[in-house]
């Protein structure tokens, strides 16, 4: 399959990797998700499949109420997060942090709480209801991937799915540029496009081997493979925020407009990271606002990172708990980007105006995943990384989420904006 050709949505023939058999009832939990929950403490099964049929009955049948989702606290809830099998859905081997060894699971037990309402567990038959018959596209970077994956694996824990297209060169690429599922049984397509500058872009963009700021993008132009779906598509989350501070060499109508993080170029040319991201993520809105087709965009702000503690592979984001209120407070840096996204929204709404058949949202998780220093896979991005010598080369991930954890909340808040679209 060429770089830009479209793989079909729902193909006839199509392997399926795992399925699950979903009877009449919204609650039901497949028997492989059964036993793995099965492993753990009584308190920590039973609890939480309570609250989860509670959960979804009030979801359902109150409908989305007015929320402030952004702001709140992470209560402690027993298995809360313990929905699916990371395995079975087939997440990316290094957020698969049960599989990988990882020995405490507490990060497992938390809720998020907002303030002055309840957010209800994620319900995969009320999400693809929501969804029934549309391509939901979540295209940016990796924590982009992190939430796509999280939001296939709820739902493959309730519902058959198929694995339609997957880059043909994973897991030696170890970054798909294109993931999609498909779930037939309400005609829903999940896909990922990798494209961590939303604009087009080369370099380590695409080279995993360059220098971290080398990297060259087009701010007038869509990446090619998203932009070439952008058409099929009916629900798309954007979400960038860590590669525009890496660096990179700006371009508009094939001209260099400016530069970031470039010390060898001009330093009266650095254009910094905010300018070029506004221009990227109003070109992404304009091309998914032409057309007429009737469409839900939700910008997505920024997953911070958390710092790496100590110097060896076993000190590096070692916290077994959630943040409390106050503990951890966002840089300046991360309000600023928020900022950006909540104007970029606004300034979008005003230029496609009342009657627009886009619809613009916010899907604000800063607050609630900088408390969650506990939920990245750290050394047990590998397996077992301690079974044996720790070699040189050897990483931990202080970015990303372990699959299940904090990352599905910010599906549970999708599934609240979809709801109130409808």
């Amino acid at each position: 399959m060429g770089a830009h050709e479209q793989p079909p949505l729902h193909p006839n023939k199509q392997k399926t990797t795992w399925s699950a058999k979903a009877g009449n009832s919204g609650y039901f939990v497949p028997r492989p998700v059964c036993a793995w929950l099965a492993c753990g403490p009584q308190n920590a099964v039973l609890s939480p499949l309570l609250q989860y049929v509670d959960d979804t009955y009030n979801f359902v049948s109150s409908g989305p109420r007015s929320c402030n989702y952004s702001d709140g606290r992470w209560v402690y809830a027993p298995g809360h997060a313990r929905r699916y099998n990371g395995t079975e859905c087939d997440v990316k081997d290094s957020h698969n942090c049960i599989r990988n060894g990882r020995p405490d699971t507490g990060y497992l037990d938390w809720q998020w709480q907002p303030a002055g309402c309840h957010l209800p567990a994620f319900d995969a038959k009320a999400f693809l209801s929501a969804a029934r018959g549309k391509h939901v596209a979540l295209v940016g970077d990796s924590m982009a991937r992190n939430q796509a994956q999280s939001l296939a694996c709820l739902l493959a824990a309730e519902f058959p799915h198929r694995v339609v297209y997957r880059d043909p060169d994973y897991p030696r690429s170890r970054k798909p540029d294109l993931w999609r599922w498909a779930f037939p049984s309400h005609g829903v397509t999940v896909s990922f496009y990798w494209a961590p500058f939303l604009a087009r872009a080369t370099g380590k963009a695409r080279n995993d081997t360059l220098p971290q700021n080398v990297n060259h993008v087009h701010l007038d132009a869509p990446d090619d493979r998203w932009g070439a779906d952008a058409d099929t598509m009916d629900v798309v989350v954007l979400g960038t925020g860590h590669w525009p501070l890496n660096g990179a060499i700006y371009y508009k109508n094939g001209e260099v407009i400016g530069h970031h993080a470039h010390d060898e170029l001009d330093p009266a040319t650095d254009i910094g990271y905010a300018r070029p991201m506004r221009m990227a993520y109003r070109t992404a809105l304009d091309r998914l606002s032409s057309g007429g087709r009737p469409r839900t965009v939700v910008l997505a702000t920024l997953s911070p990172g958390h710092k790496y503690e100590g110097d060896t592979l076993a000190t590096m984001c070692p916290r077994k708990k959630p943040y409390r209120e106050g503990e951890q407070e966002l840089r300046y840096l991360d309000r600023e980007l928020v900022g950006l996204v909540y104007e970029e929204a606004e300034a979008a709404r005003a230029r496609n105006g009342e009657g627009s058949a886009t619809k613009v949202e916010v899907l604000d998780v800063t607050k609630l995943a900088i408390m969650r220093p506990d939920g990245h896979p750290g050394a047990y991005m590998h397996r077992d990384p301690f079974a044996h010598e720790v070699q040189p080369w050897m990483a931990a991930d202080c970015v990303h989420f372990c699959l299940p954890g904090p990352v599905d909340t910010f599906n549970e808040i999708l599934q609240h904006i979809l709801r109130k679209r409808r």
